[in-house]
Formats: structure tokens, C-alpha cells, sequence
């Protein structure tokens, strides 16, 4: 058996007559970090949509633990709380304080009492640096602070996995390190992670395992030593060469 959490079999995924992602394969055990890299419009955060079933692949399977999650048997909810994603664009209830939407998926999901969701919403908003903010609505915080409480909100779920679909793109430069901060404490203690993301230092020095996309398809994929030193495939080393010329 198995010691993946998470295995990519075989998926395609195509919007009319588009064909989106193509054959992808890979497997994620206990403790990776992923990094999924490649230029825009490769497919990238359609996968991760796929894996959470935000959209529906065409074909192949995502399989959790064993168990096919497309197959209509497992509750996508449920599902969901184990594999959380972190948006690039925040995904916060405006009308909520910053406590309250790390508490709500809580109660409404996993159907704990409110103050137990109280007490874990604290502990994770007070991990990533937003305790005294736990009053504020998004409006009135920053773009760094506002994905901090959306990996705060995806933590409290008591996630197995940590999907992030760009989490700094939509930040000002000065804010991104201090969401990259956050990502590679996570990943010293070990969380394990599948992280869509331009930000190559991130992938050559925190990921276990990198995935370069290209047109829908993975072109290569292997431990970030072998990736960033010496990739195999002519397309890999034109997409990083700007990066590894650094």
C-alpha cells in the first residue's frame, strides 16, 4: 500500500474543445513541499482547482488516501477541509471580522461548538502574526495581512494538506516576504504543502519536490537540487535560466 496522501493519476482537463491540462501524474506523501512552477497560462492553477474539486477533470483520478474523490462517493466539503487552499485573491468574507472567518468554515463544516472554533482560530491567527488584529474586516488590513489570516482560516480546518494557488501574486513587493515567512515555518514543522508559485528562491529552497508545467503537460519534475542544477528537458532550462543567471 500506498504511503501517498495524495496521488494525480492520469488527469486532463479541458473547457470545450481547450484542452487544459493533459496526462498529469504525480504523488505527494506526508511532509512534501511541492512547488508547481512554470510560466502563466500553463495549466498550474487549473490542477489545483482539480484537486479540490473547484472544477471537475475531464478524465484520470485524484485519489485521497487511497480513495477516488471524483468518483461522487466522498463529500466535497469534507474533502475540502482536509486538502485547504489558499487563494492568490484572499477569498475573505468582507462582512466578517478577521475572526470570524477563521471560525465560521469551522462551525459550519466540521461542525465544532464556537468556542472550540474560538480557541483554534485564536491559536492559528496568533501563529501567523494577526492576533491583534482579530477585530478588523479585511477592508481595514493589508494585502500581506489578508492572506496571512487566509492560511490562518485554511490551518484552523485541521488540514492534512495545504494546497496555495499563487499566494503572493496579488501583494505589493514589500509584503510578499512576510507571507513567505509564514510558508517555510510551515514547512519546518513539517506540514505538508502543494504550492503554485513564481517565486523561484521559495521553490529552490524550501520544496522537496518541484513540478515544471508547460502547455498543460509536466515537462519534468524531480528534487529542487536536480531541477535548479542541472534539468534535463532544453524547456525547463529556458524557463529558469533568467532565475538561475541570478
Amino acid at each position: 500500500m500506498s504511503d501517498a496522501i495524495l496521488e494525480v493519476r492520469h488527469l486532463s482537463k479541458s473547457f470545450g474543445s481547450n484542452e487544459v491540462l493533459r496526462d498529469i501524474d504525480f504523488t505527494v506523501r506526508p511532509g512534501d513541499v511541492t512547488s508547481i512552477i512554470g510560466a502563466s497560462g500553463s495549466g498550474k492553477s487549473t490542477l489545483l482547482r482539480c484537486i479540490n474539486l473547484l472544477e471537475t477533470p475531464t478524465s484520470g483520478d485524484v485519489v485521497f488516501h487511497g480513495e477516488s474523490v471524483v468518483s461522487g462517493k466522498v463529500n466535497p466539503n469534507a474533502y475540502r477541509a482536509k486538502v485547504g487552499m489558499v487563494f492568490q485573491s484572499f477569498n475573505l468574507f468582507d462582512n466578517m471580522s478577521v475572526l470570524k472567518n477563521c471560525m465560521i468554515g469551522q462551525i459550519k463544516v466540521l461542525r465544532r461548538s464556537r468556542d472550540e472554533a474560538l480557541e483554534t482560530a485564536m491559536k492559528y491567527l496568533e501563529r501567523v502574526g494577526m492576533g491583534p488584529y482579530i477585530n478588523a474586516k479585511p477592508r481595514q488590513i493589508s494585502g500581506g495581512m489578508k492572506q496571512r489570516v487566509a492560511i490562518a482560516r485554511a490551518l484552523a480546518m485541521s488540514p492534512e494538506i495545504l494546497l496555495f494557488d499563487e499566494p503572493t501574486s496579488a501583494l505589493d513587493p514589500e509584503m510578499v516576504g512576510e507571507v513567505l515567512a509564514v510558508m517555510r515555518s510551515l514547512a519546518e514543522e513539517g506540514m505538508t504543502m502543494l504550492v503554485v508559485t513564481h517565486e523561484m528562491a521559495f521553490a529552490r529552497d524550501v520544496s522537496t519536490n518541484v513540478v515544471f508545467m508547460k502547455d498543460g503537460v509536466i515537462w519534468e519534475q524531480g528534487g529542487p537540487g536536480q531541477m535548479f542544477s542541472s534539468p534535463e528537458r532544453q524547456e525547463t532550462r529556458d524557463f529558469l535560466s533568467r532565475f538561475m543567471e541570478r
